[in-house]
């Protein structure tokens, strides 16, 4: 069965997975270390050029259109890539893309797939169906391999082992090569990585990838990458599958080139990058014999749907927006739960979920700051903070309406009406300073005050408060 983006290999909420991160202090190192580094060369290379905030408003407007026009596109795509030979699949749901792969790859006899690094694939919960159908999904990304060869989980859209050092890594190669490396420098370790894939390259029959972006007026894919993995699987295997989220059309090559200096700039701080890999339909001779395009809904249309949050539809997967937010530089990407991290998966994942009322989804719009950096970075400037607020009051409409959360809020409101009741509150507050320590804060409370201070410390309420204060130096 495919997964629901959200809850995402049984993990834990995001409260008591983001509590588990704050304790790895290895964790929060490698998280700090990668993304300051990221953030400082994304920073100089966007400064490079002087026309970007007109270019992050043609990305909008050009995505705002595709949205405005999907089933035009869509269907504009599907022609073109008809035409060229190509086979299109629609998929509704996680069930029906991995049902298509898993018959395709069949048909060709196929026990194994080589994959070129794809969040639409991890989102549907490709390699969990494909192995448990006896055909073995081979991750090629070098980021992706240090996942899947350590049975650990992404916690990246970009890179998705950024919480691996180095010494890790080698570890765990050692562990799951045939030739380890004999040492942890990145050059070494890149090494067996290639010695490992190179038979995998040569010998498979299929390969599946995702999509950076299509172009609906020829039907050409597009992958950029920065290892040259890819551009392996599109060109070796005899089938070529690619399952594709299907708001990730342009409608032309015009508007393609916009978003080719977008990504590179706000994901890995390039100029452009290094392997840009397009293919239109079949090419008798060149590269794969068959290819087949799955286009992935998967609670799309319905995120279409909502007029605030349907701008979570333009993200472009660069990172940006993990790379500058403070919540997902301490608790790492694994404890959002879900295939998409940070802010962007705040705001995405409980959509494609489609349902507020699950604890997991209904929590992510809450692991923010709202500091407002992430829409300050995002290259299709998605207003994060105003999706996240907006999903935030989808969540509490959705709850039950005699919660204890609920009775406390409506007792609070009850206080706040009043100024008498307040005040009075107020005072009573002030008697918390006994419970305080020698550094002002309350480390514990008894419940249902513990659920806050087994994470939090809670500062005491001072002896006199600001009313208190302005009538005495001002009434």
């Amino acid at each position: 069965m495919g997964r629901n983006p959200v809850t995402w290999l049984g993990s834990p909420t995001f409260p008591r997975a983001a509590r588990t991160a704050l304790g790895d202090t290895q964790l929060r190192t490698n998280l700090r270390k990668a993304t300051t580094t990221i953030r400082a060369k994304r920073a100089r290379a966007v400064a490079e050029l002087a026309d970007w905030e007109r270019l992050r408003r043609a990305g909008e407007a050009i995505k705002n259109d595709v949205l405005a026009n999907l089933d035009t596109y869509l269907v504009r795509l599907e022609e073109a890539v008809t035409a060229r030979g190509g086979v299109v699949h629609w998929a509704r749901d996680a069930e029906e893309a991995n049902r298509i792969v898993f018959d395709l790859a069949r048909a060709k006899g196929a026990d194994e797939v080589v994959k070129v690094k794809s969040m639409a694939t991890a989102e549907i919960g490709l390699n969990e169906y494909l192995r448990a159908r006896g055909v073995r999904p081979v991750e090629t990304d070098l980021a992706e391999l240090i996942v899947q060869l350590g049975n650990d989980r992404p916690s990246h859209i970009l890179v998705p082992a950024i919480h691996r050092n180095r010494s890790e890594i080698k570890e765990i190669f050692s562990r799951a090569m045939a030739e380890p490396p004999d040492s942890d420098d990145p050059r070494v370790l890149a090494e067996a990585a290639r010695r490992h894939l190179r038979r995998r390259f040569l010998s498979a029959k299929v390969a599946v990838s995702g999509a950076n972006f299509a172009v609906a007026d020829t039907g050409s894919v597009v992958v950029v990458e920065s290892e040259g993995n890819g551009r392996m699987c599109l060109t070796l295997p005899e089938t070529l599958i690619t399952v594709m989220g299907i708001e990730k059309l342009v409608p032309t090559w015009r508007d393609l080139e916009v978003f080719l200096q977008l990504l590179p700039r706000s994901s890995t701080a390039e100029r452009m990058n290094p392997y840009t890999s397009v293919w239109t339909g079949v090419t008798p001779g060149d590269g794969p014999g068959e290819f087949h395009l799955v286009l992935l809904d998967n609670g799309r249309t319905a995120t279409l749907a909502d007029e605030v949050g349907r701008q979570a539809l333009r993200c472009i997967r660069c990172s940006a927006c993990l790379n500058v937010c403070p919540v997902y530089e301490r608790t790492g990407g694994q404890a959002y739960g879900s295939v998409y991290p940070g802010p962007i998966g705040a705001i995405l994942a409980p959509q494609l979920a489609g349902d507020m009322t699950d604890k997991q989804a209904a929590s992510l719009p809450y692991a923010s700051s709202l500091c407002g950096a992430c829409y300050e970075v995002c290259p299709v400037r998605i207003n994060i903070p105003e999706a996240l607020t907006h999903l935030r009051a989808r969540a509490v409409e959705a709850r039950p309406k005699h919660t204890a959360e609920a009775l406390a809020m409506s007792s609070a409101g009850w206080v706040f009406r009043d100024p008498r009741r307040y005040e009075a509150a107020q005072r009573a507050g002030s008697l918390s300073r006994f419970l305080a320590g020698s550094d002002g804060t309350i480390k514990r409370l008894p419940w249902p005050g513990s659920k806050w201070t087994s994470t939090r410390d809670v500062p005491a309420v001072p002896k006199e408060s600001f009313r208190m204060w302005w009538r005495r130096n001002r009434g």
